[in-house]
C-alpha cells in the first residue's frame, strides 16, 4: 500500500534546520498553504490567458519546447504542457522574484555555483494541466528525474530543485506526485536506469504520493525519481494543475527562438 504519512511544514524564511535535514534525509518538502485562494484563482486565470493567445497563435514551440495540447471535458482545445510561460504573463514573471522562493537556494547545497531561478533557461516555468477524459493528451507522467536535460546537453549533472505550486487539490485517488524518498543520494547509473525513463508507470514499494491542496508548494530534489499517478476518477474531478519552478545553479544556459528542440523532448507526444 502507498504510504502518504510524512511531514508537512509551514513555510519559513530561512528555511529552519529541521527543514533543511528533512530535505537532506529524504530530497523533498512539502509546505502547506505557501499562496492563498486569491493567488491561485489569478495564477489560474493567467495560465488560461496564456493558452487562449498561443491556441489562436496555434503554437507549437517556444525556445524548442514542444508545447502539449489536448481536449477538455467539455470539448474545447486546451494547453496541457506549458513552457517558458513567465515569458507571456508579468504577472507569472513577478512571482517568480518573490524573495520567500530565494529561501529554498541553500537546499541546493554549499558547492552550487550561481543559484538562481531558472526563468528562461531549462523549460522555464512549466505548468502541467493533466486530467482524465477522452480528448486529453496529459493524464500522468511515469517514472523519470529532472537530471535528463543535463545528460542530453552532454554537461556534469548540476545540483537543481524542482518547485512545485499547486493551484488545484491532489488526493489519494486523484492522481497526483508519487516520490521514492532517498533516491538523490543514487550513483549515476542508478539515476540513469533505475526505471525506464516516462514509459514505466508502475507503482514502487517505496513510493510516497503526496496529498497537496491548492496554494501548496512543494520542492524535490532533481535527482530524486518521481512520477504522476494518473487520476481513478474521469472527467472534472480528475483536474490537476501544477507550476513547476526550476531552481538551478551551474554555468547560465539562456534559451531563445533559436534554440534546438532536445531528442528526447521530440517524444513528449507519447507521454499522455
Amino acid at each position: 500500500m502507498m504510504m502518504t504519512n510524512y511531514q508537512r511544514f509551514e513555510f519559513s524564511s530561512p528555511l529552519t534546520a529541521e527543514q533543511k535535514e528533512y530535505f537532506e534525509e529524504y530530497g523533498f518538502l512539502h509546505f502547506k498553504g505557501f499562496i492563498d485562494s486569491d493567488r491561485v484563482a489569478l495564477f489560474r486565470d493567467e495560465m488560461r490567458s496564456i493558452e487562449e493567445r498561443w491556441i489562436a497563435a496555434q503554437v507549437e514551440k517556444i525556445n524548442g519546447v514542444p508545447i502539449k495540447y489536448g481536449t477538455d471535458v467539455d470539448g474545447r482545445p486546451i494547453v496541457q504542457r506549458f513552457a517558458f510561460s513567465s515569458q507571456y504573463s508579468k504577472t507569472l514573471s513577478d512571482f517568480l522574484n518573490n524573495s520567500r522562493l530565494h529561501a529554498l537556494f541553500p537546499l541546493l547545497g554549499s558547492q552550487a555555483e550561481n543559484p538562481r531561478i531558472g526563468e528562461n533557461e531549462k523549460d522555464g516555468l512549466v505548468i502541467n494541466h493533466y486530467i482524465n477524459a477522452s480528448g486529453s493528451n496529459f493524464s500522468k507522467m511515469g517514472w523519470h528525474t529532472d537530471c535528463l536535460r543535463d545528460v542530453f546537453y552532454g554537461k556534469k549533472i548540476q545540483p537543481m530543485l524542482n518547485v512545485g505550486v499547486h493551484l488545484t487539490d491532489a488526493l489519494p485517488d486523484q492522481s497526483g506526485l508519487r516520490l521514492i524518498p532517498g533516491t538523490h543520494k543514487q550513483n549515476t547509473v542508478s539515476l540513469l536506469t533505475r526505471k525506464l525513463y516516462f514509459f514505466d508507470h508502475k507503482p514502487d514499494k517505496n513510493e510516497i504520493g503526496l496529498q497537496t491542496k491548492a496554494g501548496d508548494l512543494t520542492v524535490h530534489d532533481g535527482r530524486l525519481w518521481h512520477r504522476v499517478a494518473k487520476s481513478s476518477v474521469v472527467g472534472e474531478q480528475s483536474r490537476r494543475q501544477v507550476m513547476y519552478i526550476p531552481i538551478i545553479s551551474g554555468a547560465y544556459a539562456i534559451k531563445n527562438e533559436n534554440s534546438p528542440t532536445l531528442f528526447y523532448q521530440r517524444f513528449q507526444k507519447l507521454v499522455r
